[in-house]
């Protein structure tokens, strides 16, 4: 092998663990936040019913970064009341308490009244 080959060998593997370094960096970076802000607005975190259900988000470091970002934080709901009053479905349907699917829908984002559900790109159940 000549000089130059060797040298263009040792330069391949040496970008070759560069570039599998900043992947392994990016795979840690790209980890889970801890607050997901969704496109609704609403902080969710790790203590929320809907953080594992919402799939459109902007990530935060902390709950104060996501509301600094003018989100808002999830309603706390007490064990008294603690089934949402309107799920909206993953296929965006808004169901309330009186929709025959409400019991059946188990991957939803949470949300006060059906307007808000509807104004975040939910549609009404088909009667």
């Amino acid at each position: 092998m000549t000089q130059r080959a060797t040298h263009h060998l040792l330069l391949a593997a040496l970008l070759a663990s560069s570039l599998s370094l900043a992947y392994a960096t990016d795979k840690k970076d790209a980890a889970e936040p801890v607050v997901k802000k969704s496109d609704t607005g609403i902080c969710h975190d790790k203590s929320s019913p809907s953080f594992g259900n919402t799939k459109k988000f902007t990530g935060f470091g902390s709950m104060d970064e996501c509301v600094k970002s003018g989100g808002r934080p999830a309603v706390v709901q007490t064990a008294a009341a603690a089934e949402p009053i309107v799920k909206k479905s993953d296929s965006g349907i808004c169901h309330d308490k009186n929709s025959t699917s409400y019991g059946q829908t188990k991957k939803f984002t949470e949300f006060k009244t059906v307007d808000e559900c509807v104004k975040s790109g939910g549609t009404l159940p088909k009667k």
